[in-house]
């Protein structure tokens, strides 16, 4: 039985990365107009909040909003270093208020949106 459970919470957090890789493609697209909640993204595996939370936290230590805001972060790089597109605009493509945006975008990465791309072109 143990190895079943172990087989099965890999397979719900290659799901659960899976999805967010299709999630946010469909949110940068336009295909999809929000963001999803994580008790969303639970419902659309067929998994309850707290399984899927437990089990990626369980299976790579971290929470799965951790890989939610470095999914949406690392799009925003390629954003920001790839296409002309202001700031502003990458922030509302993907759901954000400019101001808030750059906040967000600061605190991962150490540098705002405006500063990374200047020094990406450099």
């Amino acid at each position: 039985m143990k190895r079943d459970t172990s087989k099965r919470s890999k397979e719900i957090t290659e799901s659960y990365f899976r999805f967010l890789d299709e999630h946010v493609a469909d949110v940068i697209s336009g295909k999809t107009a929000d963001f999803m909640e994580i008790g969303q993204i639970a419902s659309a595996l067929f998994v309850s909040h707290k399984h899927l939370t437990d089990t990626v936290q369980k299976e790579t230590g971290d929470h799965p909003c951790h890989f939610y805001d470095l999914k949406i972060i690392s799009e925003a790089k390629h954003m920001l270093s790839e296409t002309d597109k202001s700031v502003a605009e990458i922030a509302r493509i993907l759901t954000y208020d400019p101001a808030n945006f750059s906040k967000f975008f600061k605190k991962f990465v150490g540098k705002t949106p405006g500063k990374f791309r200047k020094e990406s072109l450099d």
